[in-house]
């Protein structure tokens, strides 16, 4: 099975990819490495996968139709835990996180549907 994770660099789905791909599943990561949670945690969150012929790390954004329609074919099922966390930025900037967040699932939902993507998990 291939699965698309999104937001995949961060802590917790990091140990999601480690779990699919123990489970010899085809594992495309997708994260945009925000600088609001610092990259190089991500990139070590993510270190112990590359290498693995089964993971693919791309460093993008759900705000990216045309990225979402490359990376969707032969997927099975989207992983969907991209976020813009953090509620001081919510406060500072609303506008930055209703885009991601709101705007950035749109995307990838109707991705989805073009794609004919039948298993979509998003757990908020």
């Amino acid at each position: 099975m291939k699965c698309l994770v999104t937001g995949g660099a961060g802590f917790i789905v990091s140990h999601l990819i480690e779990r699919l791909l123990r489970q010899h599943h085809d594992v495309i990561c997708l994260d945009n490495f925000d600088s609001y949670y610092n990259p190089e945690i991500k990139k070590r969150n993510c270190s112990s996968f590359m290498g693995n012929d089964q993971f693919t790390l791309i460093n993008g954004d759900i705000l990216d139709r045309k990225l979402l329609q490359e990376i969707l074919n032969d997927v099975d099922i989207i992983f969907h835990e991209a976020a813009q966390a953090g509620v001081p930025l919510s406060t500072e900037n609303p506008s930055k996180s209703h885009n991601l967040n709101t705007t950035g699932t749109l995307n990838l939902l109707e991705s989805a549907v073009k794609a004919d993507i039948k298993r979509f998990i998003y757990v908020s």
